[in-house]
């Protein structure tokens, strides 16, 4: 089932796994369009959800479809400070993830080249920026839903750094602190309730380069989200809710289980 909510696409359908289906099936649809029109296929790609990527493997090795022009620009990474990301073999590294959920089950010969597959790296955010816009900017952006809104690991400014919607809009790829908020709802999602073993930094791709994707999904995957999507589709547009933002691209998507979208359809 789908509405149209204050100028938002939202898809209600049914459980946590279809979820995953759903957006696995975007992503290929994305790239088997750019596929017919000899076209690249550039998409900024979350580690959170992940469930998607083994669909999305086992779809493109039955279908034969080819990845050699699709780039993925991950959109954030752990770091341990704020010159060092975790290491690639951490349990909690995103590139470690991607690679055993995605990259490594997808058959050799389809599979994009590593040089197509980006992550972005503290002292190499300018570049990161860069390299986005010298592939003529981002087809899809698909993501997940924070708890406090944020999308990315793009977190409310502090509050003693206030910031207008239209800066918070314009911030490029940085590293930054996560949240104690975000940090807890990930202990509890991802290091079984280990908040002191999170990590306290991350780096992140830019509100920015969000959104300047010609569309955005996000999927929601977890009971929680209800709250901070209501507030994210309904409410004024704020950095202080970052995802109330993706409002400016003209195509959004929200997919998510009847579940979350109670109290929306």
């Amino acid at each position: 089932m789908e509405k149209i909510i204050n100028g938002v696409r939202c898809k209600k359908v049914g459980t946590e796994h279809t979820v995953y289906f759903d957006m696995a099936l975007s992503m290929l649809e994305e790239i088997m369009a750019h596929n017919a029109k000899g076209e690249k296929t550039v998409m900024i790609v979350p580690v959170g959800p992940t469930d998607q990527y083994p669909l999305l493997a086992d779809l493109v090795n039955r279908l034969n479809v080819s990845l050699k022009n699709v780039h993925f620009f991950n959109m954030d990474e752990y770091m341990w400070s704020e010159t060092e990301a975790v290491d690639r073999e951490d349990p909690l590294s995103f590139y470690g993830r991607m690679k055993r959920e995605f990259y490594d089950r997808v058959r050799p010969e389809l599979v994009m080249p590593e040089s197509q597959r980006h992550f972005p790296a503290p002292g190499k955010e300018a570049e990161y920026d860069k390299m986005i816009e010298d592939l003529g900017g981002v087809d899809a952006c698909f993501g997940g839903l924070g708890i406090n809104g944020h999308v990315a690991f793009n977190e409310p400014p502090e509050a003693e750094a206030p910031m207008t919607a239209d800066e918070y809009a314009a911030l490029g790829t940085r590293v930054l602190p996560i949240s104690r908020e975000t940090k807890t709802i990930n202990a509890y999602g991802y290091k079984r309730g280990d908040l002191m073993g999170m990590p306290q930094w991350c780096v992140t791709v830019g509100m920015k380069q969000i959104l300047s994707a010609k569309k955005i999904y996000i999927a929601l995957n977890r009971p929680w989200q209800n709250g901070p999507f209501k507030h994210a589709l309904l409410d004024e547009q704020t950095a202080n809710i970052p995802a109330s933002l993706l409002r400016r691209c003209p195509d959004v998507t929200y997919c998510g289980t009847d579940e979350i979208m109670d109290g929306i359809f």
